[in-house]
C-alpha cells in the first residue's frame, strides 16, 4: 500500500469510519464528536484528525489522559498505515485501503452517518495487502460491509481460511482448527499478508455469529491473556 487510497479508521465493534480528503474529525466522549467513544478516559473532545489530501495529522485536544500512537503520547502527529491510535481504552487502527468507495448503503440508500464505510461489491476485485498495514479485523469489517462473498487466506505465522457469504463468515480453517475457533485465530493474527479471492464457496458452515460478534470474542480472548495471574 501507498499513500493513496481511502483513509479509514477502525475501532471494533464500530463501523470502519472514512476520513475526508479535506476536512477535520474529531474524537471524543461528546454526542457531537465525529467519532464517539463513550469510555469514561476518553474526554469530551480528546483528538482530532485534519485531512489535507495525502497529510493526515492527529492532534491532541489537551486531553485529560493523553493521545498514544504505537504506545507513544503525541501532542501532534501525521498518521501512517499501519499506525494504532490509543485514546482512554480505546485502540483505533488508521489504514489507507485502495477500493472502490459507493457512497450508498447495499439497498441504494444513503446510510445515516456519512463518515461510515460502504463498499460496491464487484465480483472482479482482488482484495489483498500487508497485515502490518490493514490488520485482520479491518480486513473482514470491510468485507462484512461490502457485502462480500468469497474466501480470506492468511499466510504468515497464522495460516489460514475464513469465508464469507454475503459478508457473514461461514466457515474458516487452519492447520490445527475448524469452525469459529479458527476464525478467531485468524482475525487475531499480527504479521504476514491477506487476500480475498471472490465467489469462492464455502466447503461447510461452521459458523453461526457475525464478524462483530467474532471481533468481540476475539477481544475477549486477547484481554484474558493479558491479565496476569
Amino acid at each position: 500500500m501507498g499513500s493513496s487510497g481511502t483513509a479509514l479508521l477502525f475501532v471494533p465493534p464500530l463501523p470502519p469510519v472514512q476520513l475526508p480528503v479535506r476536512g477535520t474529525l474529531v474524537v471524543g466522549r461528546s454526542g457531537g464528536c465525529d467519532l464517539r467513544l463513550r469510555d469514561a478516559d476518553t474526554s469530551r473532545r480528546h483528538a482530532k484528525i485534519v485531512c489535507e489530501e495525502e497529510r493526515i495529522v492527529l492532534h491532541d485536544l489537551a486531553s485529560t489522559n493523553g493521545t498514544f500512537v504505537n504506545g507513544q503520547r503525541v501532542e501532534e502527529r501525521a498518521l501512517e498505515p499501519g499506525d494504532r491510535i490509543q485514546i482512554g481504552s480505546n485502540e483505533i487502527a488508521f489504514c489507507r485501503v485502495e477500493a472502490d468507495l459507493d457512497p450508498e448503503g447495499p439497498e441504494g440508500e444513503r446510510g445515516d452517518d456519512q463518515t461510515q464505510l460502504f463498499q460496491r461489491p464487484r465480483s472482479t476485485d482482488v482484495f489483498q495487502g500487508d497485515l502490518a498495514q490493514i490488520p485482520p479485523f479491518a480486513v473482514v469489517q470491510i468485507l462484512e460491509m461490502g457485502h462480500k462473498t468469497g474466501a480470506l487466506q492468511i499466510d504468515g505465522e497464522t495460516w489460514g481460511r475464513l469465508w464469507f457469504v454475503e459478508g457473514d463468515p461461514v466457515h474458516a480453517e487452519t492447520k490445527d482448527q475448524l469452525g469459529f475457533d479458527a476464525a478467531i485465530t485468524l482475525v487475531s493474527a499480527t504479521a504476514g499478508r491477506f487476500a480475498f479471492e471472490p465467489d469462492v464457496a464455502a466447503p461447510e458452515g461452521t459458523i453461526q455469529a457475525s464478524v462483530t460478534q467474532l471481533l468481540l470474542e476475539a477481544a475477549r480472548q486477547l484481554d484474558e491473556a493479558l491479565v496476569v495471574p
